[in-house]
């Protein structure tokens, strides 16, 4: 285990900026170091305590999956070491937590794709017999198997606020105001990237669900981030399929009518809950055996995917 890390220090590139969990720094024009830290949100707070190896996992668990579902979509990749981009004194900084990656504009939208029926899609159901509109069979429990993968995609909040839901419409339109300059000349248009984005983002899901079903993991749901390049072509960007991304069961202990346990941090989410602070920063701290505990989740969640150890 390492020296946990909660905010990088690195002085030789340009800090462009901290969101939850990343440092993001620029290389170049084409190109950005994306560190992750340590830190932990929950409700949207980030917490005072870094989860140790928090970061390396989730490195190296989005470089497992990038590498298998590259197939299906081009993603940020460079392949260029991280170590080779800073300087000499700040490499233990990016040593297995940081990725150098393509220069790409963002989708104004987070992809988000459910196979069950949990969390808020379950209150949503619940109320109105779908999820984010879109209708779904009669009698459902919770923790249902859906009949097949939904898209419902949400706007990207900055950092505090809440990521909300929206129409696959609302999608459109607003990629197509937010991205208009980014479109011109690539014949692409808003409304089709959306597309292609549900399109992805379904199939991305559909076979790393099946593979991480081999392997013990049902993936309840995850989002996915995209991005493009300046002849508009769509890449998977940020992270992929990742505890921090996606809720992860155990599959021998999954059964419908309750909350399945989670390799998630939604163990920290539930010790949270036992605690009256109102879920605004600055967030409580978390005690020594929580903090383990969390970090445990992780590491497991990367090692029965992978079948390798944490290194």
């Amino acid at each position: 285990m390492t020296a946990p890390l909660f905010e990088s220090s690195i002085q030789s590139l340009p800090l462009l900026g901290r969101g939850k969990v990343r440092d993001i720094y620029a290389v170049d024009e084409s190109k950005l170091l994306i560190v992750t830290s340590d830190r932990l949100s929950a409700f949207d707070v980030v917490l005072p305590n870094p989860i140790p190896d928090k970061g390396r996992v989730l490195t190296a668990l989005a470089n497992f999956w990038f590498a298998r579902l590259a197939h299906v979509v081009p993603n940020q990749l460079t392949g260029i070491d991280p170590e080779s981009v800073v300087a000499a004194d700040e490499r233990e900084q990016v040593r297995g937590r940081a990725l150098v990656v393509k220069r790409l504009t963002p989708l104004p939208i987070e992809a988000v794709v459910r196979g069950y029926v949990i969390g808020s899609g379950w209150k949503d159901y619940q109320d109105t017999g779908a999820i984010c509109g879109i209708a779904l069979p009669a009698g459902l429990q919770q923790a249902a198997k859906l009949p097949a993968p939904i898209f419902t995609p949400a706007s990207k909040a900055e950092v505090g606020d809440h990521d909300e839901n929206i129409s696959f419409e609302q999608a459109q339109a607003r990629t197509d105001a937010l991205l208009a300059s980014a479109l011109q000349g690539t014949g692409k248009t808003g409304a089709g990237l959306v597309t292609e984005a549900r399109d992805a983002a379904l199939r991305l899901y559909t076979e790393a669900a099946a593979y991480a079903a081999t392997r013990g993991i049902l993936i309840a749901d995850t989002k996915f981030e995209f991005g493009i390049d300046a002849a508009g072509t769509l890449h998977l960007i940020d992270e992929a399929l990742t505890p921090d991304s996606s809720r992860f069961w155990p599959a021998d202990a999954y059964r419908k009518g309750i909350s399945p346990p989670s390799f998630d941090k939604q163990y920290v989410r539930d010790y949270l809950e036992t605690l009256d602070w109102g879920k605004k920063a600055p967030g409580p701290e978390l005690p020594a055996d929580v903090i383990e505990a969390t970090a445990a989740k992780y590491r497991d969640a990367f090692e029965r995917l992978t079948g390798e150890k944490v290194s």
